[in-house]
């Protein structure tokens, strides 16, 4: 038998995003190797879903802060494009 073992609720909860998305993707790779016992899999599918509302509540809280930051004088959300990181500064 394979060692198993889920994070809890309580343990994922103080989980930055970026560990969160680690986990998520060990899970994938777990799921998908398809070595697991039906109860093991379902208890990693369990953790998945809750690794991506996790995933998905932290990148909300983000955007919100962004708007914040990006509000004019009015209140009103201003717009500006993003800069490519990839692209050369002008000379």
């Amino acid at each position: 038998m394979l060692n198993f073992k889920t994070m809890s609720e309580k343990e994922n909860t103080g989980l930055k995003f970026e560990a969160a998305i680690k986990r998520l993707e060990e899970i994938v790779t777990k799921l998908e190797g398809g070595d697991l016992e039906l109860e093991n899999s379902i208890a990693l599918f369990e953790e998945g879903i809750r690794m991506s509302r996790l995933c998905q509540k932290k990148l909300d809280e983000a955007e919100k802060k962004i708007e914040k930051l990006i509000r004019d004088k009015e209140g009103a959300l201003a717009t500006e494009p993003m800069e490519d990181p990839t692209q050369d500064a002008p000379i």
